[in-house]
């Protein structure tokens, strides 16, 4: 793990796909060129930044959710990205403070800004590693600087894996994670879909990827594909849906969708013995 005071060499020049994101979230550490890139995309899919607030919300009910209704209090949340208010251990300790977060992010420049911004309440704990999310075993050993897994942990890969482009890998890695986790253990997942995307779009959005330096390439995945992510665990209610309409019940006021957001998401738990009639299948 690199030291807190280990700075990171920042070309402002070149768009970084965490400050673009944080860009379209509305967030401030972004530079001309994230903003410029950011642009470019949105003017070839301008569903963009509907797709990145509302993924952003979704993960703020699904902590919400984890937290006041299934009793979870610890939390990996990989691929963290640029902090933008609230944070995951802000949710979860707004309702526990005893709450304990781990962050992960295999990017110097975001962990520079996540030690120096997210900070834990008096009585839970925030912990970080900068590590690579394929590497595992590493990401895991880290954790447990952090984390009891002894008990459930919740594990959140919000709109990451869909950097992963090769399906089998990015299945692996979800069950690689799981694997060293309790029983009782969550998972959450977020992804970009094509799904009820106009054919003209489709083609303008692959189109624009093409043109995207390989940091910034995406995995849109159909229903089917995404729901893969969940073969042998459990889903929870709702199900597999729209993030924009996974349990809106548990959105502030401030936080409802105002339009459809093309990221399927869902929240999966980990049991010891589930009939096999129950299980999520391969589809």
């Amino acid at each position: 793990m690199a030291a807190f005071d280990d700075k990171p060499k920042i070309d402002s020049t070149v768009a970084h796909v965490a400050r673009r994101y944080n860009y379209w979230l509305g967030g401030k550490d972004n530079y001309a060129a994230d903003r410029a890139s950011g642009d470019r995309i949105a003017k070839a899919y301008p569903q963009v930044v509907v797709d990145a607030r509302a993924n952003r919300k979704w993960m703020h009910r699904v902590v919400r959710c984890l937290v006041a209704e299934h009793g979870v209090t610890q939390f990996l949340d990989v691929g963290v990205s640029l902090p933008v208010e609230p944070n995951v251990h802000q949710v979860a300790q707004g309702i526990d403070p005893a709450a304990r977060v781990v962050y992960v992010d295999n990017d110097p420049l975001v962990m520079v800004h996540a030690r120096a911004l997210l900070t834990s309440t008096p009585e839970g704990a925030t912990g970080y590693a900068e590590v690579d999310m394929h590497d595992t075993a590493r990401m895991l050993a880290e954790a447990k600087d952090t984390l009891d897994f002894t008990r459930p942990v919740a594990v959140l890969f919000c709109a990451v894996l869909h950097f992963v482009d090769n399906d089998e890998q990015a299945y692996a890695l979800v069950a690689r994670t799981l694997e060293s986790l309790p029983p009782g253990s969550y998972v959450a997942i977020s992804n970009f879909t094509l799904d009820g995307v106009g054919l003209w779009r489709r083609w303008q959005i692959k189109r624009l990827m093409k043109k995207l330096p390989p940091d910034g390439q995406i995995r849109p995945r159909s229903r089917r594909q995404f729901t893969n992510f969940f073969s042998g665990l459990e889903i929870a209610a709702p199900g597999v849906r729209l993030v924009s309409d996974w349990r809106v019940d548990l959105a502030e006021p401030h936080e409802r969708p105002a339009k459809r957001a093309y990221v399927y998401g869902a929240v999966a738990k980990k049991v010891a013995l589930l009939p096999a009639a129950e299980r999520s299948p391969p589809v």
